[in-house]
């Protein structure tokens, strides 16, 4: 079970001591230095996250692992090992854990295991050695949530799929220790994702890794518009003035439905965009208007059609 992770830690203390640890061990293993990265201070609250509401109370609740662990206790229960968040690319799955990690109070360490599986292979050797150093670094760290991005890498788009150069069994031998080792740390939290749960190796899916699955799959149209209206005014701050007009967007996100919310946060960015390249050739633009993110809807759906199907763009 794990232990209530004090309130009493001084952050800027954590923070140096969880960075200068994990740069140690980059500096020894090159696949850890490509493939993975460490916040030391994640700063996403679940109310930056536009809609998911049924997934975020997920979240929250495995959280209590870490802040409130005998509620666990007076349910005659325990967290579970680990959570798994299923749903297509773009939808949010990243920054759930990253909430997750500051819900929690603890760092964030993000690990790409498709980037992670092919500088493996591609460098050899010293795996033993690695897996070792990280059971040794994890436990050091001060309280860590640990987040496997897309456990299904054999089809991850960012790779190539179709990859027969891959020896997949011993690539499952080496996450599935990875991932139980990251358990075992006592006081880590440890959450999963994937596009692709039909082919996912049931390996994963056993009652000491990830027992919990967390479905995300944002409810059209109303969670896309409460994440591009939170992203409004995130713009608008950074910028420190008005950048749009009064927008439907309930009409600008219904004139098509097939973008994934990571998309539509590109729409919104890329009327931003067209706007700064006016200025920049000595046009005096006006704010963003309904028309202008309609405009680059379509030229969106354009884009789709011409081109193969790829990832659908990351809900940062």
């Amino acid at each position: 079970m794990l232990r209530r992770m004090s309130d009493s830690r001084d952050p800027a203390i954590e923070r140096e001591r969880s960075q200068n640890l994990w740069a140690s061990f980059e500096r020894k293993y090159p696949p850890i230095a490509k493939a993975t990265s460490l916040d030391a201070m994640p700063s996403v609250g679940v109310e930056q996250i536009g809609g998911l509401a049924a997934a975020k109370d997920e979240v929250l609740t495995y959280a209590c692992a870490a802040t409130n662990p005998e509620v666990y206790e007076r349910w005659g229960t325990a967290p579970p090992t680990g959570l798994l968040m299923i749903g297509p690319s773009g939808v949010g799955k990243t920054l759930l854990a990253a909430a997750l990690a500051t819900r929690s109070r603890t760092a964030f360490l993000r690990i790409d295991v498709p980037r992670l599986v092919v500088e493996v292979v591609h460098r050899g050797g010293q795996v033993g050695e690695l897996l070792e150093a990280w059971s040794q670094t994890l436990g050091d760290l001060p309280p860590v949530t640990v987040f496997f991005e897309e456990l299904e890498f054999s089809r991850a788009e960012e790779i190539g799929t179709h990859r027969p150069d891959l020896p997949i069994g011993p690539i499952m031998d080496f996450l599935l220790d990875l991932v139980d080792r990251a358990i075992a740390v006592e006081r880590s939290l440890v959450a999963g994702s994937t596009a692709h749960p039909d082919t996912l190796r049931t390996a994963f899916l056993t009652d000491f890794r990830f027992e919990r699955v967390v479905e995300v799959t944002p409810i059209f149209p109303g969670d896309i518009v409460e994440a591009l209206q939170i992203h409004r005014i995130a713009v608008e701050k950074r910028a420190g003035r008005t950048l749009f007009e009064p927008v439907d967007w309930h009409s600008v996100v219904t004139h098509y439905q097939g973008p994934s919310t990571g998309e539509w946060i590109r729409v919104l960015h890329a009327a931003l965009r067209r706007k700064a390249r006016c200025e920049a050739n000595g046009e005096e633009p006006g704010p963003v208007t309904t028309a202008d993110l309609l405009g680059e809807v379509d030229r969106l759906r354009a884009a789709k059609n011409r081109l193969p199907t790829v990832g659908s763009g990351i809900y940062l």
